[in-house]
């Protein structure tokens, strides 16, 4: 478990005698940001619209698949968008790719030349994943994410707490998105409330990050929700909140053991070997799409086949502000280009499903 949110004594001392170390970062991202807002640091356009998607705390907000959210709207309507990410060892790169087949995506921590490279390749949108703290390049508008589980966590930044950076940092953002995967509407809502203050002219939308079924490791066959329930279900994942995927996953199936490694672990054959070991004594291993991408090629054709969560971005709040955001960031009231072949159209009033 992370430092900041265990609760043992040991975990307090050590988070205490990291608050020096947490204010000198926390000085050196508000004194970077006011460079930028002053000018002394210049700040490039892109070559496109765009619209960068961040967040406050490290990992477990869900920028991808809230990125893949834009990018496929962009290619519900018509357009023909290039998810632009920094890239962190090929996980988010692949699930972008699974998540948005209609959109380019491109790795590189220069934004700005991505964002040429997917210009000369024909597109006409770029969406930003983590692009918060990215301020050399200044997207066309930007979105805030801020997770309900998060907020519980300790209040400090990095490195005695998980905060990136603190939420007078919402005030650039043109939208901010509360999103909670096991915390109750209720307390989204109370989270929703206490950020208000600080988003000056952007709204505060809700979206819960939920599991809608699973599909197979190696065959992609999908399966329904209800499959694990009552079942014994190993949740193995190497990501930045281990504990809500283990809430969800126990919120469907019945006894839950959980298997955890590091945020981007670079999963080999000693760690299938290890999982392969765990699976005789249960009915079914459940993983992200996050694991899934790194997993897929140890995996073993005669192992039983592991089950990837399949992820919905469900809006509770905001929809309408998100979809007129959207088309503003394009300068028009809304696309004239007819719909791509084969894109999978955005319900407005519902989720769009999506796989991570």
């Amino acid at each position: 478990m992370p430092l900041w949110r265990a609760r043992s004594v040991w975990a307090r001392a050590s988070r205490v005698a990291l608050l020096p170390a947490a204010a000198a970062y926390a000085g050196v991202m508000v004194t970077r940001r006011r460079l930028y807002a002053g000018g002394w640091l210049e700040r490039q356009s892109l070559p496109l619209p765009s619209v960068g998607v961040g967040n406050l705390t490290v990992g477990g907000a869900g920028k991808t698949p809230v990125a893949a959210w834009v990018a496929r709207w962009y290619v519900a309507q018509g357009h023909a968008p290039a998810i632009l990410l920094r890239g962190y060892g090929g996980d988010e790169g692949a699930i972008h790719r699974a998540l948005v087949p209609q959109a380019q995506v491109h790795e590189d921590p220069d934004r700005r030349r991505a964002g040429a490279r997917a210009a000369a390749a024909g597109a006409d949108v770029l969406v930003l994943d983590d692009a918060l703290q990215h301020l050399r390049v200044r997207p066309t508008v930007s979105v805030v994410l801020v997770s309900a589980e998060s907020w519980a966590w300790a209040p400090w930044p990095l490195p005695a707490g998980p905060w990136r950076e603190r939420c007078g940092a919402l005030r650039e953002a043109d939208l901010v998105l509360v999103t909670r995967r096991v915390v109750s509407r209720t307390g989204a809502d109370v989270v929703a409330r206490a950020l208000a203050p600080h988003a000056g002219r952007a709204s505060v939308g809700l979206l819960h990050l939920r599991l809608a079924g699973w599909h197979g490791l190696r065959s992609g066959r999908a399966y329904p929700l209800d499959t694990v329930r009552g079942a014994s279900v190993l949740a193995a994942c190497g990501i930045a909140d281990p504990d809500s995927f283990q809430g969800q996953v126990a919120g469907c199936a019945g006894r839950v053991r959980r298997m955890v490694w590091p945020d981007h672990h670079p999963y080999g054959a000693r760690d299938v070997r290890r999982l392969l070991g765990a699976a005789r004594e249960v009915d079914y291993v459940v993983v992200t799409a996050k694991d899934a991408v790194k997993l897929r090629r140890w995996w073993p054709p005669e192992g039983p086949e592991p089950l990837v969560a399949d992820l919905e971005v469900g809006w509770e709040r905001g929809l309408a502000e998100a979809t007129a955001l959207l088309e503003r960031c394009l300068g028009s009231p809304g696309p004239t280009a007819p719909r791509s072949a084969g894109a999978r159209p955005v319900d407005a009033a519902a989720s769009a499903a999506e796989r991570t």
